[in-house]
């Protein structure tokens, strides 16, 4: 996979748009979502474009995501309390950006309502 040049969450990841960055390593990088759904709202995204969940990712970037999953939790202290993981897939699942991310949702009791 490559770098996909009209997609913005390919530019945040490779830092071609800045952003507020929670973790990185080579293959992902996370960082705060501009419109936040709860008080910690993270995305983690692989830095090579991939459509979504089910786009042939390679294993070592769904561990990497996980990994990252991991770290942000950490970081932003919703580890020890609960978090949600959201991964929406295709636009009637409520996916806006067609590059695979996760939401790490945390700092507050969540309700039933999904993104």
């Amino acid at each position: 996979m490559a770098i996909k040049d009209d997609c913005i969450f390919c530019k945040i990841a490779n830092h071609e748009i800045e952003s507020d960055y929670v973790y990185e390593d080579d293959l992902v990088c996370a960082f705060k979502d501009m419109n936040p759904q709860a008080p910690v709202h993270v995305l983690v995204v692989p830095k090579d474009h991939y459509d979504n969940l089910v786009d042939d990712v390679p294993g070592e970037v769904l561990a990497a995501m996980a990994h990252a999953v991991k770290e942000v939790a950490k970081r932003t202290g919703i580890d020890k309390q609960g978090f949600r993981v959201i991964a929406n897939t295709g636009a009637d699942a409520g996916q806006t950006v067609m590059h695979l991310h996760f939401h790490v949702l945390g700092g507050k009791k969540l309700g039933e309502k999904i993104l």
